[in-house]
């Protein structure tokens, strides 16, 4: 059963505008309502504020749904460069032929990827051991001002042993599956994560990426849900918007403690996790308090965990969320398109790269799970080599996180997203306040 965030916000209760840089472009559409046909070609129309195709191209008319004429091949291609500049994109990939299957990705990549090695997957358990106490240390000994440095590097730190733990959750960690229950186990603890419900849940985001309602990851907001109550709209628009950086921190309360959620087969081993992270809680906590009270408690574990949550919340939502990549339903849905072409490949500052274990090279990670995460680059080259038109690339940037934040939103069939303001304009203005204060540049 999928717990997707709009599910969260159900239980927890409690358009992208922007100037571009070209001269002769104008200023203001609403993004994310096209589709690709196999041969590359634009065959859906863009909703129109204005439009940020060239006078000479498009002709303005007063409806709604503006359509675009079909372009030419070579025009398709440098239409979707547009795209990825004013996205915040890299590369747009092409959209991959109907014939290719996942079978053929995976046959495309050299054996060793998928080699386990001991020594390098120790490796990074001292990476995340060493980066975890020095991010500790700085934490004790900073002045104020200078404490987010700090708990920024120690929940990207903290991050680190999350992606130890998704190794060991895949089966990619050690040849040893005891030792990779066991080492999971310990690394999701100072996360308060319970590892065997964690696991089972992702598994099935695996074998459903961007399938609409089984994924079990993000999800867009359907449109029953949004117009459900004036309560939960708030809530949902502030969760997509504002707080989406961190609304794993709902996802990981509501959807990983409750044992109805499971499959019967699962519950010893989900009750199993809930013991070990309930007595973390009941020892450590009270440990570290008794040592640097309350406030040494928010110091030295909620604060670097809220980090850790952020690169949580932002990893899987650049990984498989922007305006030109659909979610299907079960019976339209395609595994190689889904984990090859809908999948994202983000580059970010190089430390933390580091020390999250290049959980950022994600398209491989979606092609075969099995593959260590200390592999993940070289499979990524293997894949530039072989599918590189297909693949959705970008870098780390404001115009990207601004696209996902104030368009991906509910879910159309046609269009993909259709953003919050505008459908309930009265109630968005946290998005509004987004477009107008987060930067346009990439």
């Amino acid at each position: 059963m999928a717990c997707t965030l709009a599910d969260s916000l159900l239980l927890f209760k409690g358009s992208f505008q922007k100037p571009l840089r070209r001269r002769d472009i104008a200023a203001h559409y609403s993004p994310g309502i096209f589709s690709l046909n196999s041969d590359g070609l634009i065959r859906k129309g863009f909703e129109r504020q204005r439009s940020f195709v060239t006078r000479n191209k498009v002709s303005f008319i007063r409806a709604v749904a503006v359509p675009v004429q079909q372009p030419a091949p070579v025009e398709g291609v440098e239409y979707r460069k547009q795209l990825a500049e004013d996205y915040g994109f890299r590369q747009i990939g092409e959209p991959l032929p109907a014939d290719v299957t996942l079978k053929d990705v995976i046959n495309s990549l050299p054996k060793e990827v998928f080699e386990i090695d001991d020594v390098k997957a120790w490796k990074s358990v001292l990476i995340s051991i060493t980066s975890y106490a020095l991010g500790i240390f700085m934490i004790s000994k900073a002045p104020w001002y200078l404490l987010p440095l700090a708990w920024a590097w120690t929940g990207t730190a903290v991050t680190g042993f999350f992606v130890i733990g998704h190794d060991c959750a895949h089966k990619s960690f050690s040849s040893n599956k005891l030792i990779e229950d066991i080492v999971g186990t310990l690394a999701f603890l100072p996360l308060i994560y319970p590892y065997e419900p964690w696991r089972f849940k992702h598994d099935r985001h695996h074998a459903k990426t961007n399938m609409l309602v089984e994924d079990t990851a993000w999800q867009p907001v359907r449109k029953d849900e949004f117009e459900s109550s004036p309560l939960l709209r708030k809530a949902i628009i502030y969760g997509y918007g504002p707080f989406r950086c961190w609304m794993s921190i709902a996802h990981w309360l509501l959807c990983h403690f409750d044992l109805k959620k499971f499959r019967p087969s699962e519950v010893n081993r989900v009750k199993i996790s809930l013991a070990c992270v309930f007595s973390f809680i009941a020892i450590g906590w009270p440990l570290i308090i008794y040592k640097t009270g309350i406030m040494g408690w928010i110091k030295f574990w909620l604060m670097p965990w809220l980090g850790y949550h952020f690169w949580m919340s932002t990893f899987t939502m650049v990984h498989h969320t922007a305006p030109h990549i659909p979610f299907r339903n079960s019976e339209e849905w395609n595994a190689a398109q889904a984990q090859l072409n809908g999948t994202v490949h983000c580059d970010y500052p190089k430390w933390i790269e580091i020390l999250c274990h290049d959980i950022n090279v994600h398209i491989p990670h979606h092609i075969s799970p099995r593959i260590p995460s200390y592999n993940l680059r070289a499979a990524h080259k293997s894949i530039e080599e072989n599918w590189g038109k297909y693949l959705n690339e970008a870098s780390w940037n404001w115009r990207l996180m601004k696209t996902i934040m104030t368009v991906c939103h509910v879910y159309d069939k046609e269009q993909n997203y259709v953003a919050f303001d505008e459908l309930a304009p009265e109630d968005s203005r946290p998005i509004t306040f987004l477009k107008k204060s987060m930067p346009d540049y990439a």
